[in-house]
């Protein structure tokens, strides 16, 4: 059972096992999996029987390594560190230097984990999390086949985690996909998306399912629209280089942006089972309509943000002045497209998929709004128009949901207002400290794959956008940069929900919780 069904403190302890990080030395391993980690051990979650063995290029030995993760854990766990809860899960960490690319450095590591496995009593149960760039997947989980660590038995687990980006386009995906399936079946494969490990991504599917006054009005007949928006108020920071081979569309949109429309619009599953959950997701990216080459002049938009001030009053400078990038990149920083769906519960309700670099505000939120209500009862009164009900489902900051409704003004005479009903969960269920990976981590121990992303959806996502990769390649932008940092992205955005009649939802700069 995933932890999408549970709490923390009702969840048994996950099964004896090993942890296996390659890549062990990078910020990933400091600011996510070694704080993911923390918070499973203080929950109680890890089993006794568990260790976590880093590796890297870096030339250390175990206590050294402890040291490393201990110098940045108390920051990253914050005001909810404990030094008991560190000091156990701290003494089952260990690392091994190893060259990836060296077969003969895989056999030192199986004779490792037979250590390992043997004063830890982990079982043989392995899980290794590929915390390395994407054009080693492959070749390390080769040299893991041939070593034989892939290999399961019917009395250990074999289990291989991967983060994205899978693929750059559909063809390597499809490359990459086939390539490990030479060394792991597919329930071997963990494609890991952190957003799924995101409270409010969960609970879409728990507010529409759970809630019996919602999935009836979860349609097109009640809909009109749907907008998701993923904005980054940072820039590119120290990752120009991905970037630039990248961009907003690759980066962000076949993987995380697909994902939240999925549990939109799926189809009500049989069962929080993985398989019965990713068939519904599948069905949705199905019925999305492929965009022609002459749709994409209209229903995708890109953008690159040039130098401009931050709301907080910071000047910040262009793309094209970041460490790795081109003096004239064409690199998109900021991508908006309008998709539709041909199915019975969607058909005719637009999707409108935004992000970007440098925009106003670090905001990750659904908006569902509903086609406005008849105002013939209200022809004789003040009321001129009546404002369509929205459902917002934040996702960060302040992650919860927020119902817009009309209610009426107090007065002798008939006006309406816009009300919010809103809820946090911070006030609900405290704020409980978590980096997202908890969940994921927790589930793969699990062997629950309910929220990683299968073969089949990684490759039905890049469908989706191939042809707005194709487009974009054969028309090199002309006007970049197009839209200042600190600003909502450039004018073509608006444009696109503008030529429907619509507007995207003004987002203002979210407030500390509390104020």
């Amino acid at each position: 059972m995933s932890l999408i069904e549970t709490d923390f403190t009702e969840a048994q302890p996950a099964p004896p096992n090993v942890m296996i990080i390659f890549g062990a030395g990078g910020d990933l391993t400091k600011r996510k999996l070694v704080p993911a980690l923390y918070h499973l051990c203080s929950a109680k979650l890890l089993p006794d029987s568990f260790a976590m063995l880093g590796l890297d290029r870096l030339d250390m030995d175990d206590d050294a390594f402890r040291n490393l993760m201990g110098e940045q854990i108390r920051d990253h766990v914050g005001a909810a560190f404990d030094e008991s809860v560190w000091t156990g899960l701290c003494e089952r960490l260990h690392y091994m230097k190893i060259d990836m690319l060296n077969g003969a450095d895989y056999d030192r590591l199986c004779e490792q984990l037979s250590r390992i496995d043997a004063e830890r009593a982990t079982d043989g149960n392995y899980l290794f999390y590929m915390a390395i760039p994407p054009s080693l997947f492959s070749k390390v989980a080769d040299y893991l086949g041939d070593a034989g660590l892939l290999h399961e038995t019917e009395d250990d687990w074999r289990r291989i985690i991967i983060e994205k980006p899978f693929g750059h386009d559909l063809d390597s995906a499809i490359e990459l996909n086939n390539h490990l399936h030479k060394n792991l079946d597919e329930d071997q494969i963990y494609r890991i998306d952190h957003y799924l490990g995101k409270e409010t991504v969960q609970n879409i599917m728990v507010f529409r399912f759970a809630n019996g006054f919602i999935e009836p009005l979860w349609n097109r007949q009640h809909i009109d629209h749907v907008q998701i928006t993923v904005a980054e108020s940072v820039g590119v920071e120290h990752r120009g280089g991905y970037y630039e081979e990248a961009g907003a569309m690759r980066d962000m949109i076949p993987n995380h942006l697909l994902v939240l429309l999925g549990f939109l619009a799926m189809e009500p599953p049989n069962s929080f089972e993985a398989t019965a959950l990713r068939d519904e997701v599948n069905k949705v990216l199905d019925a999305i309509t492929p965009l022609t080459p002459e749709q994409v002049l209209t229903h995708a938009v890109r953008g690159q943000y040039g130098p401009g001030v931050m709301p907080s009053g910071e000047q910040v400078s262009a793309y094209r002045s970041s460490p790795g990038v081109a003096p004239n990149s064409h690199t998109e920083t900021f991508a908006a497209i309008k998709l539709g769906m041909d199915n019975w519960r969607w058909a005719g309700v637009p999707f409108y998929l935004r992000t970007g670099k440098r925009l106003t505000a670090q905001y990750t939120e659904v908006a569902i709004q509903f086609r406005k209500a008849p105002t013939i009862m209200f022809q004789n009164t003040e009321v001129d128009d009546l404002e369509p009900d929205m459902v917002v489902l934040r996702i960060q900051p302040n992650e919860g949901i927020q119902m817009s409704l009309g209610a009426k003004i107090p007065g002798p005479t008939m006006r309406i207002g816009t009300v919010n009903m809103d809820f946090c969960y911070e006030d609900y269920f405290g704020n409980k400290p978590a980096t997202g990976y908890e969940t994921l981590i927790y589930d793969c121990m699990k062997g629950d794959a309910t929220l990683y992303k299968h073969a089949d959806t990684v490759e039905k996502g890049w469908e989706i956008v191939q042809s707005v990769l194709d487009v974009w390649a054969a028309l090199p932008p002309r006007d970049f940069p197009n839209y200042a940092a600190g600003t909502w992205g450039p004018p073509a955005a608006g444009e696109l929900t503008k030529r429907d009649g619509r507007l995207w939802r003004r987002i203002e700069t979210p407030k500390a919780h509390g104020r």
